[in-house]
Order: structure tokens, then sequence, then C-alpha cells
């Protein structure tokens, strides 16, 4: 997510912003299933949430107040989603050339019904008919409204469907190879445990060690800015009943906010920290949309 798009005062979201996040409450955990599933991450699925939101936020003087909320939104997160998926596919076509390509991934059967079940199968198909089955299937938008959504026409939503569905029913291939999780850089990994050592023993100093000077913190619909000055340690070292731990969510390292409840320590936030060249250099925390840790398939902590 580019940082830079996000309004903010003095590290703070400007309450015009915070405002229009609060009308559309009820609208964000939809858009989050959304977006998740036609990426593939809930991790990316917020935050091409949180960047559809401010694009509709500056938007919002073209919008004809007539018209429902809900459709215009998922029109602005859908075309998010795919410049996303555009750009992921350049990515790894760039990086095919230089290394094997990944193992793709093959469809399961498809199973009766539609719903949450069907969710996890959409990612083997192409966009556009990973948006049209999501959208009639799973959302149950009309035939019209999926043609407006993804800017096509009745008979294309149709046709996308049509071959969508049959592939869906598809058994998988004899013999087809099933992958398991991406392998985990070892450097990665490590830097991610020196993170969580130094957060649990609030050696604030020693983590900022790993922090780039020019990192950014992001706490979604809470904060957005740089290292220097911002009040995100703090604000930990005054909650109780906490630790973080190395884990992955839906088979992304990242780091597991754990709450202490009776005895046991169960998930309760997600943090994405992304490193280069041995460092941090950005931060960004959905401890206040639980819609993200609720939408993930799996969390597993592999290293307290």
């Amino acid at each position: 997510m580019d940082n830079t798009a996000i309004p903010a005062g003095p590290g703070l979201f400007e309450s015009r912003y915070l405002a229009f996040l609060e009308t559309v409450r009820d609208l964000r955990p939809k858009l989050h299933r959304y977006c998740t599933r036609m990426t593939g991450s809930v991790l990316d699925g917020e935050d091409i949430v949180q960047d559809a939101l401010f694009q509709a936020y500056r938007k919002l003087e073209t919008f004809d107040d007539s018209r429902p909320l809900g459709p215009w939104l998922f029109r602005i997160a859908h075309n998010q989603c795919i410049d996303f998926l555009r750009r992921r596919d350049v990515r790894d076509r760039a990086e095919a050339v230089v290394a094997m390509p990944d193992v793709v991934e093959p469809a399961d059967a498809a199973m009766p019904g539609i719903g949450r079940a069907l969710e996890h199968l959409v990612l083997a198909l192409p966009p556009k008919e990973r948006a049209s089955v999501l959208l009639k299937d799973v959302f149950d938008y009309s035939l019209e409204e999926v043609a407006e959504l993804v800017g096509s026409t009745v008979g294309g939503v149709k046709a996308a469907l049509h071959r969508g569905r049959s592939k869906l029913a598809e058994p998988p291939e004899p013999g087809a190879p099933s992958p398991g999780p991406s392998p985990t850089d070892p450097e990665i990994a490590r830097l991610l445990s020196l993170y969580v050592d130094r957060f649990n023993r609030r050696d604030w100093d020693g983590l900022l060690e790993l922090i780039s000077a020019d990192a950014r913190i992001l706490v979604a619909d809470r904060y957005a800015g740089g290292v220097a000055g911002a009040p995100y340690f703090h604000q930990y070292e005054l909650r109780t009943g906490w630790r973080v731990a190395v884990g992955k969510v839906d088979g992304e390292l990242a780091v597991v906010v754990l709450s202490l409840r009776g005895e046991t320590w169960v998930p309760y936030a997600i943090v994405r920290v992304a490193l280069s060249e041995g460092r941090v250099v950005s931060i960004t925390d959905y401890t206040h949309c639980p819609w993200v840790l609720a939408t993930a398939r799996s969390v597993v902590v592999v290293d307290q």
C-alpha cells in the first residue's frame, strides 16, 4: 500500500476521512472479503480496501447520492484489485526470467453449494471469471450489477460465469502437483524472530536498530507516518496482557499479536512487517481491522 496516499495531519488521520470510514463501516468487512478472495491474501486484501476507500473519499464530490453506495465502492475496489493483479503478473513474469517459475496450485474439486466454501476455490480462475463468480454466486449481485461493477456486458458476465463455474466443477488432473507452503527465507525468519524478541522485551531502542530510518508505520484507520516521533511503540507499552509472535497467516510470514485469555495466548491481531536488505522498511498494523483476522483461513504461530 502506498502510505503517502493516506490523508494525515501530524501523524493522525484527518477527521473528515475518519467520518467517511464511519459511514462505510458496515461495508468494510464485505469489501475486505471480496478483495481477499480476488488477491488470495487477507493482508493484500485489506491494503487494497484502504487504497480503494481513499480513492472513493477523493471522488465523493462526483458520487450521485441517489444511487447506492455499496456498488460504487465495490467497483472502485474491483478496479484496484485488477491493477494489483496486473502488477503482480508483471513482477512474476520478470522474476521468471531469472528463476524457475513457481508451481501453480491446482483447483480443488468443486463442492456442492456456494458461499464461503467456494471463495477458496476461485483463485484458480482468471480475474474476470473470478470476479464474476464471486460477485454473482457469493455476494449475490444481479447479472446487470456484476456487468456494471466489472465494466462488462451482461452477455460477457454470463460467458465468464459459465467458464468459471465449469472450471470449478472439474476435478484436478490426476497426478497434478500439490505444493506445500512457499519456502521461508532464513534471513527473513531470523530478522522477524529478532523483531518479536525485542518487542516482547519492550526493548524499543534495540527494536529501532532493526528499522530503517525512512521506514513507514501504518496503523489502519488510526495513524500513518514515519518512525520518528510515532506513538506506535508507546501505545503498546501502555497495554497489558499481550505479546507478539512470528506466525504464518494463510502461509505468509507475519507478526501475530497474542492476547492472554485465561491461561491461553490466542491470536488477536496481525501485523505485516516488510523487510529489505536486512532492515524493516514498513510496519502495517491491522489491530483496528478485526475482519482481517476473521477472514484468514489459517493463523499458525511458528515462533514465540
